[in-house]
């Protein structure tokens, strides 16, 4: 099953935290790339924080500090921990993945696979 599936989003007030999930099966070759997105009603699509199979992270500059994006290889989850949220993070949310990416960035054209997302909504 490699159609990712979010869980994790949810309504909080400003300064509060969330933990976003993401289960999807991941090839046993560690060339993959899975990230998080994005998307806010009017807005483009943009990258929040990807991961590699070797564990290298890279974060966008509205996420770099306040959120952790990691891996549990056994559970086949990806997670994104979201700390001192702002408003302006309301967004609908999703994951994605590549296996075998010529390259790994926060750019969602380059994944393949997508969840459907879970909405965050954080309030002033």
């Amino acid at each position: 099953q490699v159609q990712p599936v979010e869980s994790g989003g949810g309504s909080v007030q400003a300064g509060g935290s969330l933990r976003l999930s993401c289960a999807a099966s991941r090839p046993t070759s560690t060339n993959y790339c899975m990230g998080w997105f994005r998307q806010a009603p009017g807005e483009e699509r943009e990258g929040v924080a990807i991961i590699t199979g070797y564990g290298r992270t890279a974060y966008a500059d509205s996420a770099r500090g306040r959120f952790t994006v990691s891996q549990d290889n056994a559970k086949n989850t990806l997670y994104l921990q979201m700390n001192s949220l702002k408003p302006e993070d309301t967004a609908m949310y999703y994951c994605a993945a590549v296996w075998t990416p010529a390259y790994c960035a926060t750019d969602p054209r380059i994944f393949h696979y997508w969840g459907q997302g879970t909405q965050v909504t954080v309030s002033s």
